[in-house]
């Protein structure tokens, strides 16, 4: 009965009848579950993840270069860089119910910060090994892309707040500092970041990520407020 639900569950959150139940059931096993098969070995999706990881990749850069014929390669990355990061994956996820299916037995202090977002991507890996490319990139662009995904708004926008922010001093004739660090908080493996922006020696803004790049986006973000042009 068990294994019955789990199928139907899968069949409506897929909008197809997936063959081998045992990749999507791996696929939904992070590696802080810390599970492993009698033979002893550990079994998680981080195989899977590392699989979609690059077939994402592949679908959205193909999705977008069907759909934005006039659009430069500048232009396709950013864009891609956005849809694929591993907060909106996270979202994403939660957007098509992939939190039911993940492990119930894990405690919250072991699981990972983007425990959603790689199972996301390691259901597109198993998507591939069960049906191929083709049910992937079809997965992704009707239940994903095409659902929760406002193309136009996301291309108008322009997150790159660290490159807005060098061009703004470079006019301005301002020396700008970066200082980034990194931190480990309590209850969470995966380690922060925490980034300083100094205009001229002065601090002008501060942000917190979970890459030094992103730390640095958001303290840029904080400075180009500070100077009234965000």
């Amino acid at each position: 009965m068990k294994n019955r639900r789990f199928y139907l569950d899968l069949v409506h959150m897929l909008g197809f009848m997936p063959r081998n139940l045992s990749l999507y059931r791996l696929a939904f096993i992070p590696k802080s579950a810390q599970q492993k098969n009698p033979s002893g070995n550990r079994l998680n999706n981080e195989r899977l993840e590392y699989l979609g990881d690059a077939l994402l990749d592949a679908i959205v850069a193909n999705h977008l270069f069907n759909r934005f014929p006039e659009g430069d390669e500048g232009f396709m990355t950013k864009l891609r860089a956005r849809i694929v990061k591993r907060k909106n994956l996270d979202y994403l996820a939660t957007k098509i119910g992939l939190q039911a299916f993940i492990n119930s037995g894990i405690s919250n202090g072991s699981k990972s910060k983007h425990i959603y977002g790689n199972a996301l991507e390691a259901l597109i890996g198993a998507i591939y090994l069960d049906r191929g490319y083709g049910a992937a990139r079809k997965f992704f662009e009707r239940k994903i892309l095409n659902r929760h995904i406002d193309l136009v708004r996301l291309a108008k926008k322009d997150p790159d707040y660290k490159s807005r922010v060098i061009e703004w001093t470079q006019k301005n004739r301002v020396e700008i500092t970066f200082e980034s660090k990194e931190e480990h908080l309590s209850g969470i493996k995966a380690p922060s970041f925490v980034s300083v922006i100094l205009f001229n020696k002065e601090e002008k803004g501060s942000g917190r990520g979970d890459s030094k790049k992103e730390a640095e986006q958001q303290a840029a973000k904080a400075a180009l407020k500070s100077i009234h042009t965000l």
